[in-house]
């Protein structure tokens, strides 16, 4: 069975040296990048199946980045891991494309669960805020 290919996207390079450690075992780890620009440019020439992305990144943050790359690519799947626990930042995340949204300060085994979930065809959203986001969503509807 192949691989699922994961594309790393975060601006400070010991966390995504930390990364790399936790899902190389699991996961064909293609590339990693520190800002939105190498990420588009990546992303269209190792063809990911997933992009595992930070938002806020330099040169180009990670939301305007999956915006620019699901234009090109509908199909590619994205994992938001963030520092960003506010629901705002998860209802962007989600009106750009993203499948998933994971709070850095999570376990572990929480991003490789995201990741195979959305490659599945599921959304994942951190519990963390879950039950706010669905809140939001019901409200607005």
């Amino acid at each position: 069975m192949r691989k699922i290919r994961v594309l790393l996207a975060d601006d400070h390079r010991i966390f995504l040296e930390g990364l790399k450690g936790l899902l190389e075992p699991e996961f064909d780890l293609v590339g990693t990048v520190e800002d939105g620009r190498a990420l588009l440019k990546d992303a269209e020439r190792l063809r990911p199946d997933v992009i595992v992305a930070d938002i806020s990144m330099p040169l180009l943050n990670g939301i305007e980045a999956v915006r620019q790359l699901k234009k090109s690519d509908h199909r590619i799947k994205v994992v938001f891991l963030t520092m960003h626990p506010d629901v705002s930042f998860a209802n962007m995340a989600f009106e750009v494309g993203a499948s998933g949204y994971v709070i850095k300060n999570s376990a572990s085994q929480e991003l490789i669960t995201a990741i195979h979930g959305v490659m599945m065809g599921k959304t994942y959203v951190t519990p963390e805020i879950a039950g706010e986001l669905i809140q939001n969503y019901r409200v607005d509807a």
